[in-house]
């Protein structure tokens, strides 16, 4: 297939080609990895100030994503990627075959960095997708920083740079300049630009920006951060709300008491879990064993199956997927290519999957179908983005519906409601708790 860029993909192209370290903000769909590749094809092949790239992904990235899309393109289909995954003696190996570009999960890249110790190798490094670098405290942010100095281009990817708002772009932003924009510490930052929000006494839970903060921040990082917010040309977007009827005295006695039979929260934070899972029509007892509650879910999902279109439903608990199998013997849980090749022929007419999953890097999933179904809301907005962006994307020839089956009267409204606000879901979450727990107490 030729590649044709589009202007925005040119631009980010040049930028990265011209500069040391980007942050490449484009939403899921817009090329990130082939515009990467082009960018690290030219820096090796054409201007030879680069010998040697490491891609670290999530998992199922690196596993089926990038061998995938360089092959897809003519005129990257003599780039070398050798895949870094496995066991020990597999990743070890493979480290040692020759290659223009290793591809490694992010949950091996401490280990990676260890392994090189004082002798890195990779002068070009791409982190595709930001989660798992954003907390300056995980060892996936400390183990970039070590071998930041040893790095000459370094290239963040991401659709959601800053999913729970501007001080998620500190961490991004100052391992790639050390400081130079944003400040040499959070705190620096945050009383920079930020304010107390909610708060207890002189326990601060959350931070605002200070009026004008938001382009002051943009403005600083203008030339190091790549930000495509429109004009791109997607197919419609439905978001229909499937309401649900449940038995509510199973939930009511649990959101009132924290214990309903064999079932214990032991915190609000438990408690939100619990009531989701309740409101699903099953949830996990104290003994790790499931409790079917009800089927007004799995009834809401055949009513939508019964339309004839190929559905993509996401689930959030296993008991989920367990319940919607035994009800619909044509389901498959998505489980890697083959299932992916299997869904874009029309092979598949219900097609599990955990947003975390599928969420990023899945391509080709919006060439078998345009029906989404949340069976249960998740509680994070970047995971919920990023899968629904799964259909909603380039190449989607369709409308895209995505449903939501929400319980009425249940933690599946507030979380509705905070995701379609794109607030902060998990302060809405245990707030929606301590205000039911009032509710009851009054």
């Amino acid at each position: 297939m030729n590649f044709s860029p589009r202007p925005y993909q040119a631009t980010a192209i040049a930028r990265m080609v011209e500069q040391p370290y980007q942050l490449l903000a484009l939403p899921m769909g817009f090329g990130k990895s082939v515009v990467t590749l082009t960018a690290i094809q030219e820096l090796m092949y054409d201007r030879f100030e680069i010998s040697k790239t490491l891609v670290v992904a999530p998992k199922r990235v690196a596993e089926l994503v990038w061998h995938a899309e360089a092959a897809k393109w003519c005129h990257l289909s003599s780039l070398k990627i050798q895949r870094v995954l496995g066991p020990f003696k597999a990743r070890q190996e493979a480290l040692q075959q020759p290659a223009d570009i290793y591809v490694i999960n992010r949950e091996n890249f401490a280990w990676l960095v260890e392994q090189c110790g004082s002798k890195w190798p990779f002068d070009c490094v791409v982190i595709d997708e930001l989660i798992g670098f954003k907390d300056r405290a995980s060892k996936s942010w400390k183990a970039l920083k070590k071998v930041r100095s040893s790095i000459a281009k370094l290239y963040l990817l991401s659709g959601t740079p800053a999913p729970n708002g501007l001080l998620d772009l500190w961490a991004p932003i100052s391992i790639m300049d050390q400081g130079q924009r944003l400040g040499t510490g959070i705190t620096k930052y945050r009383d920079r630009w930020f304010v107390p929000d909610k708060r207890n006494g002189m326990i601060v839970y959350s931070w605002k920006p200070r009026p004008g903060a938001q382009d002051e921040i943009f403005a600083a990082v203008r030339d190091v951060m790549f930000r495509v917010d429109g004009g791109i040309e997607l197919p419609e977007r439905i978001d229909n709300v499937v309401p649900v009827a449940i038995d509510m005295d199973r939930y009511r006695d649990l959101e009132a008491n924290l214990v309903s039979g064999n079932v214990t929260a032991v915190n609000a934070a438990v408690l939100a879990g619990k009531l989701a899972q309740l409101a699903n029509g099953a949830v996990y007892d104290d003994q790790g064993d499931v409790e079917y509650v009800h089927k007004d879910k799995i009834d809401a999902l055949g009513e939508i199956l019964e339309q004839g279109e190929p559905v993509l439903c996401f689930t959030t608990f296993r008991h989920d997927q367990q319940r919607i199998m035994a009800s619909f013997p044509q389901a498959r849980v998505f489980d890697g290519e083959a299932t992916l090749k299997a869904w874009q022929r029309g092979e598949i007419e219900l097609l599990l999957m955990h947003p975390a999953a599928g969420g990023h890097g899945v391509d080709g999933l919006q060439l078998g179908g345009s029906v989404a179904v949340w069976f249960g809301l998740p509680f994070s907005l970047d995971l919920y983005e990023q899968a629904n962006a799964r259909l909603h994307r380039s190449g989607q020839r369709s409308s895209v519906v995505v449903h939501h089956l929400v319980a009425q009267r249940t933690i599946d409204e507030r979380i509705m409601a905070v995701l379609a606000s794109k607030g902060d879901l998990q302060q809405a979450l245990l707030e929606s708790v301590k205000e039911a727990a009032t509710r009851v107490a009054t």
